[in-house]
């Protein structure tokens, strides 16, 4: 079993920080917004993406999948009353020469094995896309 640690305080009225490790995040907790920083939806979904990321890390190699990069683009729609995440989309773009029946493959296998993705997909609707890069 895996656990994970991460603490989080208010710096004040305009925003917190959150630290992990030696790492440390600015958050956005301004009840009027701020530019500089992730609110906790768009956390949400970075999170997301850096699972998607992560797992591409770890399976192009066992897939022997040739991968020159990866993008992500996500988009949430929250619900107001409650306030909830109603739904994630996702789009991937693959830069590869890899067959269209690979680049499938490799995105199941995104699916399959993301701790963040497979969390989500319980708690919302969960869809997304993979493409090669044009």
């Amino acid at each position: 079993m895996l656990e994970y640690h991460v603490t989080a305080r208010r710096l004040d009225s305009h925003g917190s920080e959150a630290e992990a490790k030696q790492a440390r995040i600015v958050l956005d907790t301004d009840m009027a917004g701020r530019a500089d920083a992730f609110n906790p939806a768009e956390m949400l979904l970075a999170s997301l993406a850096a699972c998607l990321l992560k797992g591409a890390e770890r399976v192009t190699p066992m897939l022997a999948f040739d991968m020159r990069g990866i993008e992500i683009s996500l988009h949430g729609t929250r619900q107001d009353s409650p306030p909830k995440m109603l739904r994630i989309a996702y789009d991937i773009v693959v830069e590869t020469d890899e067959s269209d029946q690979r680049l499938a493959l490799l995105h199941r296998n995104l699916r399959k094995y993301g701790t963040i993705s497979n969390t989500l997909a319980e708690a919302t609707e969960l869809v997304g896309t993979i493409r090669r890069k044009a």
